[in-house]
This record gives structure tokens, C-alpha cells and sequence, in this order.
């Protein structure tokens, strides 16, 4: 064992930043690590905190990631697309696993904070919303809390002009020949059609012949399953912590929340599974 301590520099470590860009310059880790301001003197608020700014990140990447895959669709790169689609399911399973993290926060623990909340609540975010209208679930309803937000409510007007991530699928799958009919933009949750149950069925029956669509089915029907287990895994986590109390927000929180664990954003795509 050598009596001397390592010295990274002895084997070209870069250690001095003067005028170069560093870890932290390239992260913008002054910026990140100075958006935590907790209101009250609680503990537990900067848990709270971290958790929905970390969950925001990864909601990022997540739309970044889908907006790709559309194109990709779009475009008939679907090799593309299924390497997209299943990094989204990833990026949920992170979301899920930090659900975790915060079910180690009592009522207790949350009670000596809440009222510092005021009206916000994570049913207010815009990028989870987004990430709803991406994969289909456009509830204009949902648009309200966004008014005072022109860059925002922009957003939203400019998606609202583009066909969904499913709505591309069946485009996809329409110049594969299948029995499709023509889409258009959406601007309400999406219905089951059985026109479009008889295309998986086709689809789900000959995997060989349809190969590219029932792989890119499974893609979706795996995102939408991990998808459902956050909205899950938030369901138990707000019972755990504040019980059947109404939400921050106004909404009636589990139970409103229970009533979003009914929404199949690819409706066909389960469907089908009682046809086969």
C-alpha cells in the first residue's frame, strides 16, 4: 500500500477550472442545487421538494423522448421508435421507484408543512399534462389551470394541431395497408372504435406477417402499463399520507385519482386482448 495519497492529477486529471468548463458549469449546478426554498421549518418540506423538482426533470426527458418517437412514426423509422418508446418506459420506472423515497414521509411529517402549500398541487403540472396529451388523453378540461400561462397555453395549442403518438400509430399502420381510417388531431380523450380492435386483432393473430406493428404495439401497451403504475403508486401514496382529505389543489384527491386510474389511453390496444 503506498504511503502517499493518490493524486488524479499525477495521471492527467484536469484539476484546475480556471476559465474552463467544469462538472458543474455543464450541469448548471449553481442553478439546480439553489431552486430548493423551503417556506416552513419542516424537515421533511425539502423531501418534498426534491421529489416533485427531480419528478418534473424526468418528466422532461420523458416528453423529450416522445416528441422523437412521433417523428419517428411519422416518418416510418420504427426500429427508432421502439428504442424511444421503451426509454419512456424506463424513465416511469424511475418516476415509480420515487414514489418510494417519499412514502418514507408520515402524515405527520407532511402535516407541518401542508398549509404552506397554498393552492398548488402536483395536478397543476403542465409537463405531466403534456405527457397526457402526447399519448392521446386530451381533456380540454385539464387546460383551465394554465390560463395566466401564455407560453403555456401555446404549447398546448400547438400539440392540439398534431395527431397523438397513437393517433401516428394507426397513421403507421394505415400505410402498412391495414384497415385504418384516416386520423386527425384529437381534442378529447380518445373512444374505442371497433375498426380499429379488428386491426390489432389481425395484428395479434399473424405476428410474423405484421411483425413491425405488433412490436411497436407491445411498445405502447408497455409504456401505458408502467404508465399506470405511477398513477397507482400516487393513488397509495396520497391515501398513505393525507387520507381521503381533499387535495391541495381543490380536487377531491384519492378520489379523484382513483377515478384517473380508469382512463385507457390506448383503449383498442387492451381490448383486443379479450378478442384473442
Amino acid at each position: 500500500m503506498s504511503k502517499h495519497p493518490h493524486d488524479p492529477e499525477q495521471e492527467g486529471a484536469q484539476m484546475a477550472f480556471d476559465g474552463r468548463m467544469s462538472y458543474s458549469d455543464y450541469l448548471g449546478l449553481d442553478k439546480l442545487l439553489s431552486a430548493q426554498h423551503p417556506i416552513s421549518d419542516a424537515h421533511d418540506e425539502m423531501l418534498f421538494i426534491i421529489q416533485h423538482q427531480t419528478s418534473e426533470l424526468w418528466m422532461q426527458l420523458c416528453l423529450h423522448e416522445l416528441k422523437a418517437a412521433r417523428i419517428a412514426i411519422r416518418s416510418d423509422s420504427l426500429p427508432e421508435a421502439f428504442k424511444l418508446l421503451s426509454r419512456v418506459s424506463r424513465i416511469f420506472e424511475q418516476l415509480n421507484n420515487a414514489w418510494d423515497v417519499l412514502r418514507t414521509m408520515t402524515p405527520s411529517d407532511y402535516t407541518r408543512f401542508r398549509n404552506t402549500l397554498g393552492q398548488s398541487s402536483g395536478f397543476q403540472s403542465y409537463q405531466y399534462r403534456m405527457i397526457e396529451f402526447l399519448l392521446g388523453n386530451r381533456n380540454l378540461a385539464m387546460l383551465k389551470p394554465y390560463q395566466h400561462l401564455a407560453d403555456v397555453r401555446e404549447m398546448f395549442a400547438e400539440e392540439l394541431g398534431q395527431m397523438s403518438i397513437y393517433g401516428e400509430v394507426l397513421m403507421a399502420a394505415r400505410r402498412l395497408g391495414h384497415n385504418v381510417p384516416e386520423q386527425t388531431p384529437e381534442d378529447r380523450p380518445r373512444r374505442s372504435e371497433p375498426t380499429i380492435i379488428a386491426l390489432w386483432k389481425t395484428v395479434y393473430e399473424d405476428t410474423e406477417i405484421h411483425w413491425s406493428m405488433y412490436e411497436l404495439a407491445e411498445k405502447m401497451v408497455d409504456l401505458e402499463d408502467y404508465f399506470r403504475r405511477w398513477r397507482f403508486n400516487h393513488v397509495t401514496t396520497v391515501e398513505r399520507v393525507i387520507g381521503l382529505k381533499r387535495g391541495t389543489g381543490g380536487t377531491g384527491g384519492v378520489s379523484y385519482l382513483r377515478r384517473m386510474l380508469d382512463v385507457q389511453l390506448f383503449p383498442e390496444l387492451w381490448e383486443v386482448r379479450t378478442e384473442l
